[in-house]
């Protein structure tokens, strides 16, 4: 630690603030990094998902490979492997479904209805902890909660008037609750190091996509993009996200994670010109509100000193 007074709301009891400031960077590149997948998988003219979902998860799995032996050596890879026991293989197939759901819905939906539903991620997390090993649920919560199925029901009501694809819409909602079910599942588990399960996760995507695939032929071009999707979309996100949160705060690893779904339209809109409809703005207004005003008020009580004159010091409750 250094000798200077730590920030009520900005740092840890238990890392230094220079390494608290590299984990706030890292989680940030890791939804930079995470929020371009829409517009790159735009990019690309091959017609088969399950082609792209292949190569994808292929070079995915091949970066985190390298990235853990680079950081752990073979032997320390292997171990955890090993040690990752069903947790590890429950979040992998999570990860794996989210993976693949998300490049197919990108044929029947836009980017904006995927990415603004996921933003409801922690909230829908809550939710599964409290019905499956009933955690206490506070009452901001269940209004956070409340408001982001209002907000995730508004962007679905376009399925079913017939303006966008039900398919879509459903697989974009499968994503949310994928990403959920993992994240209660890291909670729970914690003391287990979670990225061989996102490349257990990579690997049964590549596998599943292999036996539906038409083709593995893709050009040049397709292929560096493919390159980039997993390598830099995945992979790097993947990495990055890993070794930052677990230096800050999980409210702030939240709170920054909100930048994907935020910026992620924006670079479509940019670039492919895909605007949102207005039931897509509304309701994800509604959700990225409610998960912002969320974490602000959670934020705010991890920090609170435990008693009158004490400050920098979270909650550890």
């Amino acid at each position: 630690m250094t000798d200077t007074a730590p920030s009520p709301i900005l740092v840890s009891s238990s890392v230094p603030q220079r390494e608290e400031r590299i984990g706030f960077l890292l989680v940030f590149l890791s939804a930079l990094m995470w929020s371009f997948g829409g517009t790159i998988a735009r990019v690309i003219t091959t017609g088969d998902s399950w082609t792209v979902i292949f190569w994808r998860s292929i070079w995915a799995a091949a970066f985190l490979v390298c990235f853990m032996v680079w950081r752990d050596g073979w032997r320390g890879m292997l171990k955890m492997f090993r040690d990752m026991g069903l947790p590890g293989l429950a979040v992998g197939i999570c990860f794996a479904t989210a993976s693949t759901a998300f490049v197919v819905a990108l044929a029947y939906t836009t980017v904006a209805n995927i990415l603004l539903m996921q933003a409801g991620v922690p909230l829908l997390a809550a939710l599964f902890a409290w019905a499956l090993f009933h955690e206490r649920v506070g009452i901001t919560t269940w209004v956070a909660i409340a408001a982001v199925i209002a907000g995730v029901a508004i962007m679905v009501s376009e399925s079913l008037d017939g303006a966008v694809s039900p398919i879509g819409d459903g697989l974009a909602l499968l994503i949310a609750v994928m990403f959920s079910i993992a994240t209660v599942i890291t909670r729970r588990f914690s003391s287990v190091r979670m990225t061989p399960a996102t490349c257990l996760g990579t690997m049964l995507a590549a596998g599943f996509a292999a036996s539906q695939a038409s083709t593995f032929t893709v050009s040049v071009s397709d292929m560096g993009f493919l390159f980039a999707f997993g390598v830099v979309n995945l992979g790097i996100g993947l990495a990055f996200f890993a070794t930052g949160a677990r230096l800050i705060p999980a409210a702030i690893a939240a709170l920054l994670g909100t930048f994907e779904p935020i910026l992620g339209p924006i670079w479509v809109w940019l670039i492919h010109s895909e605007v949102p409809s207005a039931r897509t703005i509304i309701g994800g207004a509604v959700v990225v509100t409610a998960l912002l005003v969320h974490i602000g008020l959670e934020f705010k009580r991890q920090t609170r000193p435990e008693r009158a004159g004490v400050t920098g010091v979270p909650s550890p409750n």
